[in-house]
């Protein structure tokens, strides 16, 4: 086994693909620290109980979550189509001169492989997103900068997270990894922009503190459940907000029909849209 390989778990019956991004050896017993392929799960293993595997190769759950992903972008396409459930599209007039701007995404991630895969998911939706690496202890230190040179209407904080084996205590922040950076980061957010409309905020990874992380003025967290999240829930969470006009309040229940996980993995409050149409498109273009 090496750095880079992609593996799964033989004792969880093969149920997620990983990739090995690291190995260390502590009293003869050799460690992988592994990264979900599609979940936002990092995890430890012996090296003994993981078996090489094809990327192409998912398990049965994976495909699932692939064919998930596949219906529900087709979903968004056709509904944006047939002018249902996104008040943004309306009927086009007779001289078609309509038009509209969706909400502008920043989405800061501390992994480069999901953030890859975020953007091209808002490329491939028609969302006009600027994507930053940015590992989740430096996201608090940086992100009012960013929000303030690219000036978006929705702003993803999200990365890595995991509740602590060895704590059963949900209301502690110190048992969580990662909580208290998107904590902070959301804190710091709100202190530059205190209204829940003008900029809407998602944080949050797998398991993550969710009540803690919507008390310091997120829209949207994760994880009502403690339950791991898809890399894309972030993205399908963000297309709702940035295709419904501005005339409306998106329900929790709207927001998230989306997603992946749901409810079990992302909650949080009514938020208006941030589609704006126009009127009349200039001809010379």
């Amino acid at each position: 086994m090496e750095i880079g390989d992609i593996v799964v778990r033989k004792s969880y019956g093969k149920d997620v693909t990983f990739k090995i991004i690291d190995i260390s050896e502590k009293n003869g017993i050799v460690q992988c620290t592994l990264e979900g392929i599609n979940l936002r799960l990092i995890a430890d293993s012996p090296i003994e109980d993981l078996e090489k595997a094809n990327e192409n190769k998912l398990s049965d759950k994976e495909k699932d979550l692939n064919r998930k992903i596949n219906q529900n972008i087709k979903k968004i396409i056709l509904n944006r189509l047939d002018n249902k459930g996104y008040r943004g599209y309306r009927q086009k007039t007779e001289t078609n001169l309509s038009f509209g701007r969706p909400g502008r995404v920043l989405h800061i991630d501390g992994d480069k492989n999901y953030l890859t895969q975020c953007m091209n998911l808002y490329k491939q939706l028609s969302i006009e997103a600027f994507g930053s690496i940015i590992k989740e202890e430096e996201q608090p230190l940086k992100v009012v900068e960013l929000v303030e040179q690219i000036r978006p209407d929705i702003v993803v904080l999200t990365g890595h997270d995991a509740l602590l084996k060895s704590t059963n205590n949900y209301a502690d922040i110190n048992s969580y990894k990662n909580s208290k950076y998107f904590i902070q980061s959301v804190q710091n957010l709100r202190k530059y922009e205190p209204d829940y409309d003008d900029l809407v905020i998602f944080a949050g990874a797998c398991q993550s503190y969710y009540e803690g992380i919507l008390n310091a003025g997120a829209n949207f967290a994760s994880s009502p459940n403690r339950v791991l999240i898809h890399c894309l829930d972030p993205v399908f969470l963000c297309e709702k907000i940035s295709y419904t006009s501005v005339e409306r309040i998106v329900s929790i229940k709207e927001a998230l029909e989306n997603t992946i996980t749901g409810t079990k993995g992302i909650g949080g409050l009514q938020t208006r849209g941030k589609y704006r149409e126009g009127y009349p498109k200039s001809t010379f273009i």
